[in-house]
């Protein structure tokens, strides 16, 4: 009998720490999706949470993405991944053949770069827009300021494919008014995917409404 793997071993604490600090919410662990954020780990250590029942995996770069998951989905065409991280405009043909979801929608340029490559027969994956959640000059994300009119033009544009937001809160203060700031305008806007809440605050974000916790280094350990 082969020995339990550490990453399956935290993949099921992680989802029962979900599961309780979802049902303390009065809510079922199945509405809130957790993508395993699997940025430099190895295919390897990916390959052990997918044999542990794991199937939606986020990364940061586009070019890692692609250079792990094409032999992943080989095995295991089920795979959905999300890409989470700042996407240039020159990757954007690349990230729409490789993601099922961006997360990280939050400029004008990214949109028609967007379209440029859905116009080229790119298929069009489901879309978040990031916003920057306490509007902090060092982090990707569309201003508060800016947001409400981003997202208007977003789903005009891209229909049903703009799916949700993203963001992230601010390291060194309480993330709760985040959040629920978040998670009012998704309700606002009619957006049904939240994407909030990482290693370090998703009992947080659970109970403030998240629907996808993104979380890597509980999982896959320190990252190199």
């Amino acid at each position: 009998m082969q020995p339990v793997s550490s990453i399956t071993q935290n993949l099921a604490a992680i989802k029962a720490q979900i599961a309780e600090f979802a049902n303390q919410a009065g809510r079922t662990a199945q509405s809130v999706h957790l993508v395993a954020v699997s940025k430099t780990a190895p295919v390897s250590a990916i390959a052990e949470a997918i044999a542990a029942g794991q199937r939606v995996f986020g990364e940061n770069r586009v070019q890692e993405a692609m250079a792990k998951f094409p032999e992943l989905r080989a095995t295991c065409p089920d795979l959905c991944l999300h890409l989470i991280g700042p996407l240039q405009t020159n990757k954007v043909e690349d990230a729409l053949e490789i993601a099922q979801v961006i997360e990280t929608l939050d400029r004008p340029k990214l949109s028609d770069a967007v379209a440029r490559a859905v116009d080229k027969g790119k298929n069009l994956p489901r879309l978040m827009v990031q916003i920057n959640l306490g509007d902090e000059p060092q982090k990707s994300g569309i201003s508060w300021l800016q947001a409400d009119d981003f997202i208007h033009a977003s789903r005009a544009r891209f229909g049903e494919k703009l799916c949700g937001v993203m963001g992230i809160a601010p390291l060194d203060a309480d993330p709760t008014p985040y959040f629920k700031r978040l998670a009012a305008t998704a309700r606002e806007h009619q957006l049904s995917e939240i994407s909030m809440g990482m290693s370090g605050d998703f009992a947080q974000a659970i109970p403030a409404g998240a629907t996808h916790v993104r979380i890597g280094s509980a999982i896959f350990g320190a990252r190199s």
